[in-house]
């Protein structure tokens, strides 16, 4: 392994509808299971509760008892821990708590980032009962970019779209090298998620890691998994359907330099602007 490789291990589960306990139980069993060197591992969307809408009873505030949970997790095994939950916010007036469904990006000594899903998912309701985000988060590790996003973002190519370099740094690095989504995404709608996670990583360039649920939730909707890891060029290097998993793998910087290399097509692009 070279000194900026990168490795990570996604965790495609089932998860115990709304029951905090026994899915924090159940991550930090496979966590603890893991028994290869690993630096981030990823968790689904809505990993402590399943996707739902019961945001009030649900939610947490950011020093609430999942998110110390993964401090924990994180400092313990020296891991960055990835994953979304139920956040609650006092409103700017005071009146109203709002609610995110928010992506936490924990290291092991503490400190985390999070992002805020942009993209709410309007045929479940979810724009009904959450606050949509406004700014993406790209994290940086060991050299590495990542955008990281949430499930229904997937959908929406601006918003993960590389920005071209400008003209006075034509040779200027892209903004990212990895997409991680996380998602609870319904089986009936699978070959979209597949199919985009390779169209992701192929016009951006980067890597695509999509971590994803197994099973059904509590309003019955059936999840396939279809976890995937895709390379640069839209070559799939991991998928598995419908069955628990716990997979590590490293990702390397130099496939990604050389597609990049011989299809400079990121500086053609257009230039725009995300509001």
């Amino acid at each position: 392994m070279q000194a900026n490789d990168l490795t990570f291990t996604l965790i495609q589960s089932p998860l115990y509808w709304e029951d905090k306990t026994a899915n924090l139980q159940m991550f930090q069993q496979k966590i603890e299971s893991i028994s290869q060197y690993t630096e981030v591992v990823i968790l689904p969307e809505m990993f402590s509760t399943g996707f739902t809408m019961n945001a009030v009873t649900l939610a947490e505030t950011l020093d609430g008892p999942t998110v110390q949970w993964m401090k924990a997790i994180s400092a313990k095994r020296k891991i960055i821990l990835v994953g979304s939950i139920i956040i609650k916010e006092s409103s700017g007036d005071g009146a109203n708590d709002v609610f995110y469904n928010r992506l936490i990006w924990i290291l092991p000594n503490g400190q985390f980032g999070f992002y805020d899903k942009r993209h709410l998912f309007g045929f479940a309701g979810e724009d009904k009962y959450y606050t949509r985000g406004s700014k993406r988060l790209i994290a940086s590790v060991k050299g590495w970019k990542i955008n990281l996003q949430i499930c229904y973002d997937l959908r929406f190519p601006v918003w993960t779209r590389q920005s071209p370099p400008p003209i006075e740094e034509p040779e200027a690095d892209p903004e990212y090298d990895v997409l991680i989504n996380i998602a609870n995404w319904a089986a009936k709608r699978s070959n979209a998620w597949k199919s985009l996670l390779q169209v992701r990583a192929l016009e951006n360039q980067c890597y695509s890691i999509g971590v994803n649920r197994v099973g059904a939730d509590g309003t019955g909707v059936l999840y396939s998994g279809d976890s995937m890891v895709v390379g640069p060029l839209g070559e799939i290097l991991y998928h598995k359907e419908n069955d628990e998993d716990v997979f590590t793998i490293t990702l390397k910087k130099e496939p990604l330099e050389t597609a990049r290399k011989q299809f400079p097509f990121l500086k053609d692009g257009d230039t725009f602007a995300i509001f």
